[in-house]
C-alpha cells in the first residue's frame, strides 16, 4: 500500500423553506432494496418487506453497538516506532475507523437531495444556482467531527442505497485500488436528475496533519432544464493526528459552473486563520457569463447558507468595517516561538452565523441525534447507511460492503473479529492481485467505464449501467 491508499479515506475523505420535507428527526424509508416492481420480479424476489407503521417502514436510529474509545490508544504511539519508514509501511489499528466504507461515506452527499429536487423545479437559472450551491456546500456538512477513518473500499466493492422516500437511488464502486479511486452514480426517481462523479482525494501528510486535496469532478444534471452543472469539493484537513484532539477544517476555493448559461458560483470555504475567527465560514457569489455579480453567499459549511442581493449585501459590509474601525483595538503580537511539538489548538467556536437583515436562507443543517458522539458523530441519514434490512441480502450483489464483515463486526462491537476479517480481506486482496499478475490478467470493473466527463472533457468514470437489472452472477469473490 501507498501512502494515499492508507490515509485517503481518513478525512474523505447537511432549516431552509424546504427542510422539513425530509427532517432527519422523522427519517423513514418505503420500499426496501426493490427498484422497481418489474425489477423486483425479475428478479423473482417477494419477500415480506420488514415491518412497517402506518404504511410507512421506519429505519433505525441507532447502531448495533456504540463505539469503542479511543482513549487508550495513541497514533503517536504507532509513528515514532516507525520513524525513517515510507508512511506506506504504516497501518493503523481499527479503533481509528468508522463501520462505514468510503464508498458509504460518498452516499452521505445525497442527505440533502431535496435541495436538488428543489432546484429542478425552479423556473429561473439563478435560483437553480442557489439550490445546487446549497447542495454543493451541505455535501460536506456530515463531516463535522467525524475524525474516525472509513473501511478502505475493496477492489470491485459496491454499495447502492434505494430511498423512495427521499426520491433516489444510488449506486457506487472501487474502481482502482492503485490509485483508490471511487466512482458513483445517483439519478431521481422521477427521472429529474442525474448526479455522477469519481473521487480520489491527494493526501498529504504534514506531521501533526493529513490534508486530502479534492481530485476528481462531480456532476450534476437536471434533466428537465437541460443543465449541468461541475464542481470539485474543498480541501479538507484533520489536525492532531499525532497528538492533541482532533479537530476538522474545510478550504479552498470550489466554483459550480452551468454549462448551459455560462453562470458560475465562487464559494470560498475559509481556513481557521491565526485566532479562529474564520473557522468553518463560506463566502462567495452568483456571476454571470459576463462576471456580473448576481448573488452573495454566506454561511458556515457546518451551519446553514445564506443569500442576498449584492448592493445589499456590499453596504452591509462596509457598514459593519467602519464600525471595527472604531472599536478595533491592535493585539500584541506574540514574541513566543512557535513549537512544531505542540497539538494545534483547536479554535473556539464563534458565534452563529450573523444574518444580514433582507437574506434569504438557502439551507440549514439536520439536527443531530441526542447520541451521535457514542455513534461516531453519525447523523441520523449516516446511521441508516449500513443496515442490513430483512430480505436484502437477496437482493444485493455479494460486492456491496454491508456484507463486509470486518465493517459488520466493528458496528456490532466485535473489535477483535473485525481487526482479524480486515486482515484477510486486505491479504486475499493482494493474493488475488498476484493471482492477475501471474496470469497477465487485467481487472475488469463491472458497473463504471474510464472516459471523459462530457461536459469539462477531463478524465471520468461514468456508469455503464445496467445495475439495477440485478444480474450479478459475475460478481468478484472478494469477501
Amino acid at each position: 500500500m501507498n501512502s494515499e491508499e492508507e490515509f485517503f479515506d481518513a478525512v474523505t475523505g447537511f432549516d431552509s423553506d424546504h427542510s422539513g420535507e425530509f427532517a432527519e428527526a422523522n427519517q423513514k424509508i418505503i420500499g426496501g432494496l426493490g427498484s422497481d416492481t418489474s425489477e423486483n420480479q425479475k428478479a423473482g424476489n417477494t419477500e415480506t418487506r420488514p415491518p412497517q407503521e402506518n404504511g410507512v417502514q421506519t429505519h433505525r436510529m441507532s447502531l448495533p453497538a456504540p463505539m469503542f474509545t479511543r482513549s487508550d490508544f495513541s497514533v503517536w504511539s504507532i509513528l515514532k516506532k516507525c520513524i525513517g519508514l515510507e508512511l506506506s509501511k504504516i497501518t493503523m489499528p481499527i479503533v481509528f475507523n468508522e463501520p462505514l466504507s468510503f464508498l458509504q461515506r460518498i452516499t452521505e452527499y445525497m442527505e440533502h437531495v431535496y435541495l436538488i429536487h428543489k432546484a429542478s423545479r425552479q423556473a429561473q437559472p439563478l435560483e437553480r444556482m442557489q439550490s445546487v450551491a446549497a447542495f454543493a456546500v451541505s455535501a460536506v456538512a456530515s463531516q463535522w467531527e467525524r475524525t474516525g477513518k472509513p473501511f478502505n473500499p475493496l477492489l470491485g466493492e459496491t454499495y447502492e442505497l434505494i430511498r423512495e422516500d427521499l426520491g433516489f437511488r444510488f449506486l457506487a464502486e472501487q474502481v482502482s485500488h492503485h490509485p483508490p479511486i471511487s466512482a458513483f452514480h445517483s439519478e431521481g426517481l422521477n427521472q429529474d436528475f442525474i448526479f455522477h462523479g469519481s473521487i480520489y482525494p491527494k493526501l498529504k501528510f504534514w506531521g501533526k496533519s493529513v490534508e486530502a486535496e479534492p481530485r476528481g469532478t462531480i456532476t450534476l444534471e437536471l434533466l428537465q432544464q437541460d443543465e449541468a452543472y461541475t464542481w470539485t469539493n474543498p480541501t479538507c484537513c484533520v489536525h492532531n493526528v499525532i497528538i492533541g484532539k482532533l479537530w476538522i477544517e474545510q478550504y479552498g476555493t470550489v466554483e459550480i459552473l452551468n454549462h448551459r448559461t455560462g453562470d458560475k458560483c465562487v464559494l470560498h470555504f475559509k481556513s481557521c486563520g491565526l485566532f479562529g475567527k474564520e473557522l468553518h465560514k463560506v463566502e462567495g457569489h452568483i456571476q454571470d457569463k459576463n462576471k456580473k455579480k448576481l448573488f452573495m453567499i454566506y454561511g458556515k459549511w457546518t451551519e446553514c447558507l445564506w443569500g442576498i442581493d449584492p448592493a445589499t449585501y456590499e453596504a452591509f459590509k462596509k457598514q459593519e468595517r467602519r464600525g471595527d474601525h472604531l472599536r478595533k483595538t491592535k493585539p500584541e503580537a506574540s514574541s513566543e516561538k512557535v513549537d512544531d511539538d505542540v497539538a494545534d489548538s483547536v479554535p473556539d467556536t464563534q458565534e452563529t452565523v450573523q444574518v444580514i437583515p433582507g437574506s434569504r436562507l438557502l439551507w440549514r443543517v439536520n439536527t443531530r441525534p441526542p447520541n451521535s458522539a457514542q455513534m461516531y458523530s453519525f447523523t441520523s441519514f449516516t446511521v441508516s447507511l449500513n443496515e442490513l434490512q430483512a430480505g436484502m441480502e437477496a437482493l444485493l450483489p455479494p460486492t456491496d460492503c454491508r456484507l463486509r464483515p470486518d465493517i459488520r463486526g466493528m458496528e456490532n462491537g466485535h473489535m477483535d473479529l473485525a481487526s482479524r476479517e480486515k486482515e484477510r480481506l486486505e491479504e486475499k486482496q493482494r493474493e488475488a492481485q498476484r493471482e492477475r499478475a501471474r496470469e497477465e490478467t487485467m481487472w475488469r470493473t463491472r458497473w463504471f467505464y474510464q472516459g471523459n466527463n462530457p461536459y469539462t472533457g477531463t478524465p471520468d468514470w461514468l456508469y455503464a449501467g445496467g445495475y439495477f437489472e440485478r444480474n450479478f452472477s459475475d460478481c468478484p469473490d472478494i469477501y
